[in-house]
């Protein structure tokens, strides 16, 4: 059609249709490893893969991939890398007598997965049985799982029973078992996919649980300590109390933000874990099974009271933030009041203290005209007496009294001058 296409429009529809899930058959077992991991990890992931697909003489991933699968004949390896973790799934296709047994896992070679990067979050087993096998009872089932607390139900509409327990076993895995009755085509995969879905992404949505526990008694002194330095703000008396008291709101402030900005990005990324949580429990369709408690009764009261801590933290580390703005924007106001207060106190007594020079100014002139008059008029006298020496028939004490004032006048007259023009000089400036 000529229309220039949108350059990532067929990625987008690459990642929309990406099968998430592999095409599965019972019976089949499977070791499923999830690992937390930076970006930075990513090509030492895919050399690794590499060098396990040149020792079984497999074609091995590209240097761009981020997912990859392959055929290894004793097992067959699914490789994903997100964002922040990498998952392995080992599966291996066979008839098995006891579930989790030998698992896919042990068929890997172990020092191959000493060396993989990262620190290992999930670790579970799933083993899927044939619809021919007899359907366990809950005697055999606590044996399976060595635990007393065995939770179940039907799944995909009873096409499966599932059971777990939801804890680690002596070989450091969990452990789901389902048992085929009516599992169709690819209904296998994508029960299975949302199995492991759901338990990685529920230790996922609990990673800022431990950091939240160790922030609760930081939240509750800061808490504390800003009850303390709002009742102190009444009994400020002077600028220096008022800073002091602002420094130390500034200096909680900082930790407050410190702690926040620590556990802001884990508490967003929790709740949209929890939201895919709940969203694959319902997409399991549960169905009672008697006696036992459903998968989403177990996973909801067990994960909803985690969450619900680190909502309540995340929540309090927000209000003690606009607690904190609030007292400061306060403080602050109030400090800038008596700053405003002590500069119009100072810019009074400066004031004052030029009427003062003022005046003070002003004295000194008269005094400079009686001065500069004195001074003039001996000078006057002294030329007098000269002329009378001279020959001159003058009275030289009249003469002098006579210029008295026009000396006077005249001083006064130059000094008032010489006084506007320096004021104007400097109106001009």
């Amino acid at each position: 059609m000529n229309i220039p296409e949108y350059s990532e429009r067929r990625e987008l529809y690459a990642e929309l249709n990406a099968i998430a899930y592999e095409l599965l058959a019972p019976p089949f077992e499977l070791s499923h490893l999830v690992l937390l991991s930076g970006r930075g990890l990513v090509d030492q992931e895919r050399l690794l893969i590499r060098e396990l697909c040149q020792s079984y003489g497999v074609n091995p991933p590209s240097p761009n991939d981020n997912d990859f699968t392959a055929d290894f004949g004793e097992f067959r390896l699914r490789w994903e890398r997100h964002t922040e973790y990498s998952t392995y799934t080992f599966y291996r296709a066979a008839p098995f007598e006891t579930p989790f047994a030998c698992p896919p896992v042990s068929y890997i070679p172990k020092e191959w997965l000493a060396r993989l990067p990262g620190e290992l979050l999930v670790a579970t087993h799933i083993a899927l049985e044939d619809r021919a096998q007899p359907k366990r009872n809950l005697q055999e089932l606590s044996t399976l799982f060595t635990s007393s607390t065995v939770i179940g139900s039907k799944v995909a509409g009873g096409a499966a029973s599932v059971w777990s327990d939801h804890q680690l076993h002596q070989d450091n895995f969990g452990r789901i078992l389902i048992h085929d009755e009516n599992l169709r085509g690819r209904q296998v995969g994508r029960l299975v996919q949302r199995l492991l879905e759901i338990e990685t992404y529920r230790m996922l949505a609990m990673l800022p649980l431990p950091v939240t526990r160790r922030i609760i008694p930081q939240l509750a002194r800061a808490d504390q300590r800003l009850a303390e330095l709002i009742s102190n703000n009444v009994e400020l008396t002077s600028i220096e109390d008022e800073q002091r008291l602002l420094n130390e709101l500034t200096n909680l402030a900082a930790e407050t933000e410190q702690l926040s900005a620590q556990t802001s990005h884990r508490f967003n990324a929790s709740r949209a874990y929890y939201d895919i949580v709940k969203l694959r429990i319902t997409e399991l369709r549960e169905e009672r099974i008697e006696g036992l408690q459903m998968l989403q009764e177990f996973m909801i009261q067990r994960l909803s009271s985690a969450m619900a801590t680190c909502e309540l933290v995340h929540t309090k580390l927000e209000i003690l933030s606009i607690r904190l703005g609030r007292a400061s924007a306060l403080l602050r106001t109030r400090v800038d009041l008596s700053m405003e207060a002590q500069i119009r106190d100072l810019l009074k007594s400066m004031d004052n203290r030029a009427q003062v020079q003022l005046r003070m100014q002003e004295t000194v002139e008269g005094l400079s005209v009686v001065v500069l008059s004195y001074y003039l008029l001996g000078i006057a006298g002294y030329g007098l007496k000269a002329l009378k020496a001279a020959g001159y028939g003058i009275d030289t004490e009249l003469l002098t009294g006579i210029a008295i004032p026009v000396v006077v006048l005249c001083v006064f007259f130059v000094i008032r001058r010489l006084r506007n023009s320096f004021n104007k000089l400097h109106r001009d400036k």
